[in-house]
């Protein structure tokens, strides 16, 4: 065996070991059982072994890349500091969220995916980064050039999720534009009031002119590539109705009990942010995760902009809804996403899957990880 853990509380897909071994033969894991070792191995002292965590919604790279307003951060350097932060999160696949529009006054990392993803490709192929990197594109609908911008794109082969998303004011997430408006103040580092005006005015303008003919087409080309689509901030039942008829895989955040009851009645994951869980609500206002959870309509998680919280909400998820035990809240943030974008060789601690595996130390004051394997090499 080239790797041995033993003395660890092992969280499996269903059940846990209270004290036991998992062992990796190359990148695959070989053996799992209970009590001792059969020889000696990395003691992990008690501290829980979990699955390698899985991200499928992350835009915390375009941090790495832009730093400060207005400074650009060299790309492949910023790859690999972003994967450094990934990995000592406890994520060891993670689907990078590259955002495919261009829009004049906003943020400088928009309509950088082409840029984005040849920085990974380097990283990769350099040998520089510690986890698995897959893309997730993220497609703002009412934007001119979404379609074609797209299209560049989801021939790669490492792309895995297409979300169909829109910000237009008044609509989805930001029902209310006040909760935009504040966003974009304090994000970008105050745009005036008439900037904003302006900003808003001409996505308004762009969802009238675009929005029908670019969904069709953004949907059109994932059904031809074959890529899992996730549908964005579900409110309406005619969102809802929507996902469901165009057979999207995973609803990322929808915005309210009912919407997360239809979709999720007719098999479509229900993606929420594990930020709102550990924060104890939504920063736009909308529904809490914790109230999906104990309704048992939460499928998995997503750090969405910090991926301290991916492990935090899954530890936290027990105590606020009890009726996610260890292995179900575990789950949500490995086995269900992995499966649903496809990647079934990992997301679980089982014999023949992928050696991906994080040593999580639990204390009264917080949770910190220890140790990290990808594919059976330890990476933090």
């Amino acid at each position: 065996m080239s790797e041995i853990i033993e003395n660890a509380r092992i969280v499996l897909a269903d059940h846990v070991i209270e004290r036991g071994y998992v062992a990796f033969d190359g990148d695959r894991i070989a053996e799992i059982g209970e009590g001792k070792a059969p020889e000696k191995g990395t003691d992990a002292e008690g501290d829980l072994l979990l699955p390698g965590l899985v991200e499928l919604h992350t835009d915390h790279l375009e941090a790495h890349v832009q730093p400060r307003p207005r400074v650009q951060w060299d790309p492949v350097s910023a790859v690999v500091s972003y994967d450094a932060q990934i990995a000592t999160s406890g994520i060891t696949t993670v689907l990078d969220s590259l955002r495919v529009w261009r829009e004049e006054g906003a943020e400088a990392a928009d309509g950088q995916a082409a840029m984005l993803s040849d920085a990974i490709d380097k990283a990769r192929a350099a040998g520089l980064l510690r986890v698995d990197h897959y893309l997730h594109l993220r497609c703002e609908v009412p934007m001119p050039k979404v379609v074609i911008d797209t299209a560049e794109l989801i021939g790669r082969p490492d792309v895995r999720l297409l979300s169909l998303m829109d910000h237009t004011p008044g609509q989805r997430q930001f029902q209310d534009p006040k909760k935009l408006r504040e966003y974009y103040q304090g994000k970008s580092g105050g745009m005036s009031e008439a900037a904003l005006d302006e900003m808003f005015a001409r996505r308004i303008a762009h969802s009238e002119k675009y929005a029908p003919e670019n969904y069709k087409g953004l949907v059109e080309l994932a059904q031809k590539h074959g890529t899992p689509m996730a549908s964005h901030d579900d409110t309406t039942a005619e969102h809802v109705q929507q996902a469901i008829h165009d057979k999207v895989a995973i609803a990322e955040f929808p915005t309210n009990v009912p919407s997360a009851q239809g979709l999720h009645a007719n098999g479509i994951k229900v993606m929420m942010g594990a930020p709102n869980l550990v924060r104890g609500g939504s920063h736009s206002g909308n529904v809490a995760t914790a109230e999906l959870a104990r309704a048992g309509l939460l499928d998995l998680m997503s750090s969405d902009y910090v991926p301290a919280s991916l492990l935090l909400a899954a530890l936290m998820l027990p105590k606020q809804a009890p009726n996610y035990d260890l292995p179900a809240a575990v789950r949500t943030v490995s086995k269900t996403p992995a499966e649903a974008v496809g990647l079934g060789d990992r997301g679980e601690i089982a014999v023949g899957k992928r050696a991906d595996a994080i040593r999580v130390h639990v204390s009264p004051d917080g949770a910190a990880v220890r140790a990290v394997w990808s594919a059976g090499r330890r990476v933090a």
